[in-house]
């Protein structure tokens, strides 16, 4: 059986002509310049090989016939590796041949075009969008990934769960969380990676490098999701709104754990006394009632607290910062929480409502003292005479008529 000719690309970019002859061989038809050759024409022409052999027998192609052997190349020697990160150490070794420098980050490549491409990474330019969604993209190859979602051709199923991916690289990462395989170990701990871009950031804990720089305020940071995040502080970005107040947010984070104010959640319960908590962190400075722990000290005095936040606002009490002022009056606070309850005498807010008669409070303490007119709990009792309170300053004017009469005795 005589297959047509197929058209592939080279690793250089040229185009190389395939033809079937007899025996199944592959013979390349168009010669490649000296010192380019990628491999022997058996490596280079399996694949293709693979798909004749397919097509004589009459099988259909599938996702995994087409992509059994898909690698990433490198453009310079045409070696190639199964992920991208790989592909990206490697031409390190290229890099004395690359005549085209970054002139932002130092980076060099061997024809302007891919200095042209590499160059959006840091003006965020993206000037290819999608005519279905209208979402943006620096990049071709990463727009043509993304319309895969829309047209559904060319994914990459998993026989295990079915979850479908626009790539085969992303296929095989997703398939490790099956097989649980972390091909990447750690040189310094040992710590296994099922991501080599997971190993890179992990390394940075070990070597402290920080090799994205805020261009706003010169902060460094070790991962450039973080840095994204930081950016917000300047720019004032707060993209992710919660569906039920409007109120927005910098982090996904910040949103998700804000929205369990509205749905009441407390994932967060303590071993010792059942109490349950909205966030890890209430959850980890509460245990610390039970043990005892006060790990954070005032190098002033030498107080301690249970947590850092804590120790923060004492620790203005050393120095006199009052860091929030009032947009009303001017007036200086140490704390936020003081300025926010110090604003409601400009906007007589009343935001704490009574659930048994509507009544409404400026303040939760005062919602509490006043439930207890419903529920005749009296909590404050006098030591003198076993007489109780609904709060404890009715207690302390009470204790004054003990007080009063002591000094009469004397």
């Amino acid at each position: 059986m005589v297959l047509p000719p197929s058209v592939s690309q080279s690793g250089s970019g040229e185009s190389v002509t395939h033809t079937l002859e007899q025996g199944g061989a592959c013979k390349r038809q168009k010669k490649i310049p000296a010192g380019k050759e990628p491999g022997p024409p058996e490596e280079q022409c399996s694949r293709f090989r693979r798909l004749t052999q397919l097509l004589a027998q009459g099988r259909p192609q599938t996702a995994g016939d087409l992509h059994e052997e898909q690698y990433h190349r490198c453009r310079d020697c045409g070696e190639s590796f199964r992920e991208k990160q790989e592909l990206m150490a490697h031409g390190k070794v290229h890099e004395k041949e690359r005549r085209y420098p970054c002139a932002e980050c130092g980076k060099r490549f061997s024809c302007p075009a891919h200095l042209k491409t590499h160059q959006r990474s840091h003006t965020r330019e993206k000037p290819y969008s999608c005519g279905e969604c209208g979402k943006l993209f620096g990049y071709l190859c990463t727009l043509t990934t993304h319309q895969r979602t829309h047209t559904g051709e060319g994914l990459f199923p998993c026989d295990e769960c079915g979850k479908t991916f626009t790539s085969c690289s992303d296929l095989s990462k997703h398939q490790r969380s099956h097989t649980s395989e972390r091909p990447y170990p750690c040189a310094e701990c040992g710590k296994r990676f099922n991501r080599l871009s997971n190993l890179k950031m992990h390394h940075r804990t070990h070597t402290q490098e920080r090799p994205y720089p805020c261009t706003e305020c010169g902060r460094r940071f070790g991962h450039l999701s973080t840095l994204v995040r930081h950016r917000r502080a300047h720019t004032g970005q707060r993209p992710f709104p919660c569906a039920e107040c409007g109120k927005t947010f910098t982090t996904r984070t910040g949103l998700s754990k804000h929205q369990r104010i509205h749905t009441g959640k407390r994932p967060y319960p303590c071993g010792e006394c059942g109490k349950r908590f909205g966030y890890l962190c209430a959850l980890t400075t509460h245990q610390r009632l039970h043990t005892g722990e006060r790990p954070f000290s005032c190098a002033e005095c030498g107080k301690t607290f249970t947590s850092p936040a804590d120790l923060t606002k004492h620790q203005r009490s050393h120095t006199g910062e009052r860091p929030y002022p009032c947009a009303e009056c001017g007036k200086h606070f140490s704390q936020l929480s003081t300025l926010t309850v110090h604003q409601r005498t400009h906007t007589q807010e009343k935001p704490y409502p009574c659930a048994e008669c509507g009544k409404s409070f400026k303040y939760l303490a005062y919602l509490a003292i006043h439930e207890r007119s419903h529920t005749g709990e009296r909590p404050f009792h006098c030591a003198k005479c076993g007489k109780s309170f609904s709060n404890k300053s009715a207690l302390t004017r009470h204790q004054r008529i003990h007080a009063r009469a002591a000094a009469v005795d004397e």
